[in-house]
């Protein structure tokens, strides 16, 4: 259970970070990301991101404990939507 809330909240971290990113890439809308705020960084930052969430999702064998480990999933991605809703992502002011 431990793994799955742990490897949960990481894939919800993950992806709830990338999905910013990949929109503000497919917009073509600038978004700063450590590697530029281009659209082709956004695009790669936030396809990875979702990639290695996906990933970690898998690993989380939410199944396994699905009450717990859904509920980090969640907790995560609602997490890196208040940091970015926040304006505290690398570069905002």
């Amino acid at each position: 259970m431990i793994q799955a809330i742990a490897l949960g909240l990481l894939a919800g971290l993950m992806i709830g970070n990338g999905i910013p990113h990949f929109v503000k890439g497919i917009t073509r809308e600038p978004y700063p990301t450590v590697f530029g705020s281009g659209p082709v960084p956004n695009l790669v930052a936030g396809w990875s991101g979702i990639c290695l969430g996906a990933l970690a999702l898998l690993a989380a064998d939410v199944p396994a404990a699905p009450a717990p480990g859904g509920a980090a999933v969640a907790v995560g991605v609602l997490l890196l939507g208040l940091f970015h809703a926040k304006g505290l992502a690398f570069g905002r002011e």
